[in-house]
């Protein structure tokens, strides 16, 4: 038996060593406490810097484009004819609304005009809100006239600061996006100095200001950059709903301002529908993407009062189509590897049959064929028999809208963004695989911690849409600019990612968290570092290149509307002159470069007949069912030598009309010669059978006028 002295010196003890006990665990709460503590400061102060460094750039790159805009064009000592004629072809019809809603009495008189329009087409009265994706022009106007600003801002820097201002906000999303996906802001950085340095492929803003991909694109990028953070896992509810609406905003925005928004969002939603299939997407967050999506087209198809072309998009369909599907296709994601791939080619034919049934059930409920010119052309694009559709080959023939041009993949190479894109995109396409195929053969999902860790659902949305937009851009030249800038945040979230690095670390068996670092910062720094050392003179160089608009054919022929036609009178001409007229001038018009109406596509292939082979009396007559007063013709559209034989527009004519081209070449057997000389060359001799229905009233080194007879 133990004494009571024994007794009590264990009784010591063992309070002793549960007081050391104690302070061993308060010390390990202490380190533990300094360690988050310090986590915790050191995210603060990241997200302090990287908030304010993307701030910055935005802001910088907005500067760099409106320095270069101003010293191209010397636009702030440029007359204001010049400032107009320098918003080419649709970029001026554009403008000219927002001239025309700030130069109303009042508002709802504005409104009133828009809605009522008589002079963007003679002897028609349009709603120009319908037609065209112009409300950026009527918000801007209106905040134009309602801010004290009218004393030191001119109503035309505010227009184009205003979109300058949205390069910087396009930016700054590019720069959380990527921020977002590797978790480091240096990423961010590295895609926004791509960015301006590739400005050439990425934006063509500085000369093309007013064009609405310049509105569209900025509200693209936030909707990218708030998706891909919808897709982060564990969401708090509250932060959900919020970046929920975050993407319908700019979801709404960006339809709002471009025409070919429903295209776009098209092949967001196949990126959606893609990576739903294959499990690599919650099914969840889709659905509220797909709801998105038509809810927006269909909030702006009620803004443009009931815009046919909107309800007969192929995106609304595709959608509707989708959602209906699943309601008839349960458990799509389970069962064997076969299974469930023969189960989802069934619901990919189930979808495109329904697709394809709701759209043309639309549009002939509709009697839609405002887009058919579209389709003509892309069947002609991609090989599906040649066309002799005078619109079709308009866009064929422009380079535009051809193929990629190689030397644009050259200029990605030399400032390394190419071949970084190309190497993150290799090894992301691989992880794609592999995890595609075993979400399809695994239907209990065993091995999907394992896989998404190097593919998670805001990279996978990221790489598809980067694989799709990238096809688009190939096919369509025009397009590039919605795949360039996103090439910039992926090649620049593969290089600062932790995922990529470990994976191919593992593979050389060289694997360790603090190389694995080494080579996340290290990568990108010594890319920056090269991008500032080789481009940065090249860039300060460009800021100091000064140039001054000059074009005094076209302003002497805009001075000579103003002062000796009639406020009232019409004129005819190609689209691109025209819409500078309406602009400069406030004159009535035959036509426009706004294509999107069946109407005005046949009306502008009979008033460019004054380019084809017809006879006075043919050209005089259909000038006149337009009302037109007077007529421009254009020597460098009259002898084209811009394009190749068969792509020039008197060519298209020509062959619309069924006649011989020009020149040495073959023509197809069923072409004939014309009875009647080419007009644009025979009105210049005048003849008695052209001055009994012409009077040159005009004329310079590029323009010539003629003021059309009244024939009792």
């Amino acid at each position: 038996m133990t004494t009571i002295r024994q007794r009590r010196e264990i009784k010591v003890a063992e309070a002793y060593e549960d007081n050391q006990s104690q302070e061993e665990e308060e010390e390990l709460e202490r380190q533990l406490l300094n360690i988050y503590t310090g986590r915790g400061l050191w995210k603060i102060l990241s997200f302090t810097i990287g908030g304010t460094i993307g701030l910055c750039i935005g802001f910088l790159t907005s500067v760099y484009l409106a320095t270069l805009h101003e010293n191209d064009l010397w636009f702030s000592n440029i007359k204001e004819v010049e400032r107009e004629i320098s918003f080419r072809t649709e970029c001026g019809l554009y403008y000219s609304y927002y001239k025309q809603m700030l130069q109303a009495p009042t508002i709802s008189k504005g409104f009133h005009g828009l809605i009522y329009d008589n002079k963007t087409e003679s002897m028609r009265t349009i709603n120009l809100l319908e037609r065209m994706n112009i409300y950026q022009e009527v918000f801007l106007s209106i905040l134009y006239r309602v801010l004290p600003i009218q004393t030191y801002l001119e109503p035309v820097y505010f227009y184009i600061y205003t979109l300058f201002g949205l390069q910087a906000m396009y930016v700054t999303a590019l720069y959380v996006t990527s921020w977002l996906l590797s978790g480091t802001w240096l990423s961010g950085l590295l895609a926004a100095l791509w960015y301006v340095i590739n400005r050439i492929d990425t934006t063509r803003v500085e000369f093309t200001i007013p064009l609405r991909e310049n509105w569209a694109l900025p509200f693209f990028a936030v909707q990218i950059a708030a998706i891909t953070h919808l897709l982060r896992p564990h969401l708090q509810p509250l932060c959900e709903r919020l970046t929920l609406l975050a993407v319908f905003i700019s979801t709404f925005l960006f339809s709002l301002t471009w025409q070919f928004n429903q295209f776009m969002m098209l092949m967001q939603a196949l990126v959606l529908f893609i990576l739903d299939c294959l499990n690599m997407l919650p099914t969840t967050k889709v659905t509220w993407l797909y709801i998105i999506q038509v809810t927006s087209l269909l909030l702006v198809c009620v803004l443009q009062f009931f815009n046919s072309m909107i309800l007969g998009s192929l995106l609304i369909s595709f959608n509707l189509s989708v959602l209906i599907a699943r309601k008839f296709q349960k458990n799509l994601k389970t069962g064997s590897f076969l299974n469930r791939l023969w189960k989802l080619l069934f619901h990919l034919a189930l979808v495109l049959c329904l697709t394809i049934f709701l759209n043309s059930f639309i549009k002939q409920f509709l009697n839609l064929k405002s887009d058919e010119h579209i389709f003509k052309f892309l069947k002609a694009k991609f090989g599906f028999g040649a066309t002799r559709d005078f619109d079709a080959n308009l866009y064929l023939c422009e380079e535009a809208f051809g193929l990629l041009p190689f030397n644009t993949l050259e200029r990605l190479s030399h400032t390394l963004l190419f071949y970084a894109y190309m190497f993150v995109l290799s090894i992301m396409v691989i992880v794609a695989v592999v995890v595609a195929l075993r979400n399809l053969s695994d239907s209990t999902n065993v091995h999907k911690g394992k896989c998404t860790i190097l593919l998670k659902p805001g990279t996978a949305y990221n790489l598809m849409h980067s694989i799709l937009f990238g096809c688009l851009a190939f096919s369509t030249m025009r397009m590039k600019y919605l795949w360039t800038s996103h090439m910039c945040v992926f090649a620049s979230f593969g290089l600062c990612s932790s995922d990529v690095w470990e994976l191919l670390l593992k593979l050389v068996h060289l694997y360790t968290p603090k190389r694995m670092k080494m080579m996340r910062y290290s990568v990108p720094v010594l890319i920056l570092i090269y991008l500032c050392y080789k481009f940065w003179p090249g860039m300060m160089a460009e800021l100091s290149e000064l140039r001054e608009f000059y074009d005094p054919d076209t302003v002497e022929l805009m001075n000579w509307i103003k002062s000796n036609t009639p406020r009232k009178a019409v004129f005819a001409g190609s689209m691109q002159l025209l819409a500078g007229v309406k602009l400069c001038t406030g004159r009535t018009l035959t036509n426009h470069p706004h294509y999107e109406d069946k109407g005005l596509r046949e009306r502008t292939k009979e008033v460019y007949q004054i380019y084809a082979k017809r006879s006075p009396e043919e050209v005089y007559s259909l000038l006149r069912s337009f009302g037109t007063d007077y007529v421009i013709l254009e020597d460098s559209i009259c002898y084209e030598r811009r394009h190749n034989r068969g792509c020039r527009l008197r060519d298209l004519l020509d062959i619309a009309n069924g006649h011989v081209m020009d020149g040495p070449g073959e023509n197809d057997p069923d072409l004939k010669p014309a009875k009647h000389p080419r007009f644009c060359e025979e009105i210049k001799r005048n003849l008695p059978s052209y001055s009994a229905h012409f009077t040159r009233v005009f004329q310079n080194k590029t323009f010539h006028v003629y003021k059309l007879s009244r024939h009792k």
